[in-house]
């Protein structure tokens, strides 16, 4: 299986307890889970990438993104699989639900890597997002304010899509 790096921001801890438990799901070992507030932009080790990111206020990526997105527009991503999650307030913050995940593929879309992880809008209640492409969320979209009953199934639904992705 192909190595894999999983790179989260988290304000309230949301994201990072969606990011470990990807990672467990994955085989993902601790050490391959970075904490964009200490992480580099160093991604040789890695033949996939995963990206995480909450939304914060209205459609804002989360602070230790605002940062990292700046080292990540300057890293080269060539060759590399990536694939996006993020969590949101689909009921609070419904015109921007998970926005900051559509912050983050619109950098990485050109940076030469080939995006998986798409996932249906189906089963989603929200009003708008930037996260959606094509109809599509570009990666993993969690609402754990409003839907923590369905988080771990749409994570294990997504690895599982993942698997064949990659």
């Amino acid at each position: 299986m192909s190595k894999i790096g999983i790179y989260y921001g988290s304000t309230t801890g949301n994201t990072q307890e969606v990011a470990e438990e990807i990672a467990k799901e994955l085989g993902v070992a601790n050490s391959d889970l970075h904490d964009v507030s200490k992480a580099d932009t160093s991604y040789s080790d890695y033949d996939v990438i995963l990206f995480g990111t909450s939304t914060l206020g209205l459609g804002d990526l989360q602070d230790d993104w605002e940062d990292y997105i700046d080292k990540v527009k300057k890293a080269d991503l060539s060759g590399k699989k990536v694939a996006l999650f993020g969590c949101g307030d689909s009921s609070s913050y419904s015109d921007t639900f998970c926005d900051a995940m559509g912050k983050v593929y619109e950098v990485v879309k050109s940076k030469g890597c080939t995006l998986i992880g798409k996932v249906s809008t189906e089963g989603y209640t929200y009003d708008d997002s930037e996260a959606v492409v094509d109809g599509q969320f570009v990666g993993l979209a969690i609402d754990n304010d409003n839907e923590s009953d369905q988080t771990s199934q749409r994570i294990s639904n997504w690895v599982q899509e993942l698997k064949k992705e990659i």
